[in-house]
């Protein structure tokens, strides 16, 4: 989990480095080379980084706790899952897995709903077509 933590961090220090390149080379906008929108999402970005600071500090912390047991979990049941996953077709005819005081996990398929007996029968003759 903690590589998915790495890209995220580097793809948010890119984004807040949006403009210094331009800076440097100078234009003829105000504010030290910068326009009012560059210098806006400079802020903006800025203050999203010093708010999501403690956020992702117990995102890492976190990963470094689970980290190896989540590794270790992937490793032994990821096997075993993708076989599940390519036995299912279509997800939506279960309910939600239910966890038993025993540590089971059942899965139940939903049960079909009654047919309404008035719309298989469209013509009111059960099924019988004049000719």
């Amino acid at each position: 989990m903690k590589h998915l933590l790495v890209p995220a961090l580097v793809s948010l220090s890119v984004l807040t480095t949006p403009a210094s390149a331009e800076e440097k080379e100078g234009s003829n906008d105000n504010n030290n080379g910068s326009s009012l929108m560059e210098r806006g999402a400079e802020l903006f970005w800025e203050g999203l980084r010093k708010e999501m600071a403690p956020s992702l500090e117990e995102l890492e912390e976190l990963m470094a706790t689970i980290g190896p047991s989540m590794q270790n979990f992937l490793s032994e049941m990821g096997p075993a899952l993708a076989e599940i996953v390519d036995k299912v077709e279509d997800w939506s005819v279960y309910e939600v897995p239910e966890i038993l005081p025993n540590g089971d996990i059942i899965i139940r398929k939903k049960q079909p709903e009654p047919e309404d007996p008035k719309s298989s029968d469209l013509d009111g003759d059960n099924g019988a077509t004049d000719l």
